[in-house]
């Protein structure tokens, strides 16, 4: 069975022209022009993978709107922003509701078959992975590969799936330093600045040290990347 796509992108033209590039390549595809249709064919069923423009129509945030309804109902689902927009704010935003990628206009349609296949791949890795790996416990810290959820001192974390990426990423290798360009990988996104790996990881601190306030296991290394501390 094909995997199916959705595209909700309010230029007709540009719209047809994605869809007829992933079509191409074998994908099903379904196309939305506003963040209602797009709604309404998500209630009737889910995509394997989504491809949101941000303005949508007359709603400066429609796609954002959409990203936030889709990770809801599945915290898996690859999700790629396809905008116009290419601010530095814009694209942090995106980022932060867990956009698997963000991509700005206009885009060469040989390159998002390819990222659409390569994203495909990341998640199919994933469900093999949480398949085979058995649960890591290191000290306080519990990781659980099927839920895709992380435990410090029997507290459940409120994590995005990047989050939970990098915690894991950390974990399983204490003591060794995650420069900032195998983190980066971790991401699973195309672009990543350094900047953006550290605001992701003063979020998870400040995660773990709502349930605990002595929490010092992420350490610094600074220029380098960073490093989860041995028991």
């Amino acid at each position: 069975m094909s995997r199916t796509i959705a595209i909700v992108e309010d230029d007709a033209d540009q719209r047809d022209n994605y869809a007829d590039a992933l079509r191409g390549q074998g994908y099903a595809v379904n196309t939305y022009a506003n963040k209602k249709d797009a709604l309404d064919g998500f209630e009737r069923a889910l995509p394997d993978l989504a491809i949101l423009d941000i303005m949508l129509e007359d709603e400066i945030d429609g796609g954002f709107d959409l990203c936030r309804d889709l990770r809801q109902q599945s915290p898996h689902m690859p999700i790629i922003f396809l905008t116009a927009r290419d601010s530095d704010i814009d694209r942090v935003s995106g980022l932060r509701l867990d956009a698997w990628d963000y991509i700005t206009k206009p885009v060469n349609l040989q390159f998002l078959a390819v990222r659409v296949s390569s994203l495909f791949r990341i998640a199919s890795s994933m469900k093999t992975e949480a398949k085979t790996s058995a649960a890591l416990v290191l000290g306080n810290l519990a990781i659980d590969q099927n839920s895709m959820s992380i435990s410090w001192k029997g507290h459940l974390l409120s994590l995005t799936l990047t989050e939970f990426w990098l915690i894991e990423a950390l974990a399983r290798n204490p003591g060794h330093v995650k420069t900032y360009d195998v983190l980066m990988q971790t991401t699973r996104q195309s672009y990543v600045e350094k900047n953006t790996i550290n605001g992701y990881v003063r979020r998870i601190r400040k995660k773990f040290k709502e349930v605990d306030a002595s929490f010092s296991m992420i350490q610094t290394v600074f220029g380098v990347g960073y490093r989860w501390e041995p028991d």
